[in-house]
């Protein structure tokens, strides 16, 4: 049996041995291989996989391969977990497996969970609109805000240090979220011109109506023009649980997958 980086061994290999996880670990390979939703179940997965390997297997399945796919390095994207709706529990039940970027969208619930995880070793980010007057308090406990999408919010989030990526707003209404194409140079020097924020690149989430391909690689010649003024700032923060293949062929560093690892979400609110 081969795992998604050659051949298993040690405790994952004597797990294959028992008769009671050899169903499980093969349904497990079955979705690697093929492509399906990653399993949601942890609980079960844990007791297959080491930290390590349920990390490699997260990588394969998520960037690695389809990256190589796109003839990509799959060293340049980074998956970050969605954990909106779900328990502290859960987040650390994920960094015990070897997660380390996690992504909340609501101030009032990832505030509390946050300071409950403060001991992880995790990188925080912030992808839900923020307001202006919760800028202050969001900026405090994340180390990446991926929604920043006017002036008055880069005011707000002055001080840093932090990372922003502007949000591209890919409809026609403005009542979304997201900086219209045309106000994105000035908004990037402003960003770029504030005390303790640093410019990583653009965020983009493709309208449900749309082909999510052709959306991404609008985002993606937006990046082209935004790094020629600002070259350090080529980061796309684009893809989420149904479209993560196409944002990694029009070259997204940043994908925020949800459902697809964590399953159905558990809290309401």
């Amino acid at each position: 049996v081969s795992g998604p980086r050659g051949e298993l061994k040690g405790p994952l290999m004597a797990a294959l041995h028992r008769p009671e996880l050899a169903d499980k670990w093969q349904q497990f390979g079955a979705m690697l291989r093929y492509g399906t939703s990653f399993p949601p179940r942890l609980s079960e997965l844990a007791i297959l996989v080491t930290a390590h390997h349920y990390q490699c297997a997260l990588e394969w399945h998520f960037h690695e391969k389809p990256a190589r796919d796109a003839g990509r390095n799959p060293a340049e994207i980074t998956t970050i977990v969605v954990t909106k709706f779900h328990p502290a529990a859960l987040v650390r039940e994920l960094a015990d497996l070897g997660v380390r970027d996690f992504g909340e969208s609501r101030h009032q619930e990832a505030q509390p969970k946050i300071a409950e995880l403060a001991d992880l070793a995790a990188t925080w980010h912030f992808i839900g609109q923020v307001q202006s007057k919760k800028a202050r308090q969001v900026r405090s406990y994340v180390d990446v805000i991926h929604s920043v999408d006017r002036p008055s919010l880069v005011d707000a989030l002055a001080g840093g240090p932090l990372d922003v990526f502007i949000q591209v707003n890919l409809t026609d209404d403005p009542a979304r979220g997201g900086a219209q194409p045309d106000d994105l140079a000035s908004l990037a020097e402003r960003v770029a011109s504030t005390e303790g924020l640093k410019l990583r690149g653009l965020m983009a989430v493709a309208p449900l109506d749309s082909e999510p391909r052709r959306e991404f690689a609008r985002v993606r010649t937006l990046s082209e023009r935004l790094r020629a003024a600002h070259p350090e700032a080529s980061g796309l923060s684009m893809g989420m649980s149904g479209d993560f293949r196409e944002a990694i062929l029009e070259g997204a560093t940043h994908l925020r997958i949800g459902t697809a690892i964590t399953g159905n979400r558990l809290l309401h609110g």
